[in-house]
């Protein structure tokens, strides 16, 4: 699937904007990078090992393409990396998902995507975009909002399928291997 087509992706009208018009945000997106969070939801079992990560399926709006992704969202201005994250996680999972969040808030990672393909292996067409990405243990039940069709837990080695791999929008698939080697899942 081409990175371009997957990132226009259905999406549904933030209902506390706060921050910034769609035009001053097109704008500023143009001249600066935009700080995101980005949740992987994992289950994990009773010694912390991964069973199952959960990915989103969403539709374009103008494609009709499939693809799948994780939690991502924008940090607004005078919100803490921690309230943005569980903001972002109840917005796609449902507020009875129960993230478990610990009291030291470090990502596993900081992504960098940029708006041409080919200079890194994430990419966004609309913008240069920063993401600090966590592994985020849900243990309630997950009900995907906004614009997810729904949200698929599959094991860490159906993940890492080169089928679903190629379904994940801007090269996200390299954070989820990222992410299950640094939590010691891979097999």
């Amino acid at each position: 699937m081409r990175e371009d087509v997957a990132m226009a992706s259905v999406r549904t009208p933030d209902p506390n904007p706060g921050w910034l018009s769609e035009i001053a945000l097109e704008e500023t997106r143009s001249r600066v990078p935009i700080l995101y969070v980005e949740g992987i939801p994992v289950r994990v079992d009773s010694h912390g090992r991964v069973e199952h990560v959960g990915l989103l399926l969403r539709g374009s709006a103008t494609t009709g393409a499939m693809s799948r992704t994780f939690v991502s969202g924008r940090v607004t201005h005078g919100e803490s990396v921690r309230d943005a994250l569980l903001r972002n996680l109840e917005k796609d999972l449902g507020p009875t998902a129960f993230p478990q969040l610990p009291s030291s808030i470090v990502p596993f990672t900081v992504a960098e995507y940029f708006p041409l393909p080919g200079v890194a292996p994430l990419h966004d067409a609309r913008q240069h975009a920063v993401a600090l990405v966590y592994v985020v243990p849900v243990t309630g039940e997950c009900n995907p909002r906004q614009d997810a069709l729904e949200l698929t837990w599959m094991t860490p080695q159906e993940v890492l399928s080169p089928l679903v791999l190629d379904e994940m929008e801007g090269g996200r698939g390299t954070l989820v291997r990222q992410a299950l080697a640094y939590l010691g899942a891979l097999d």
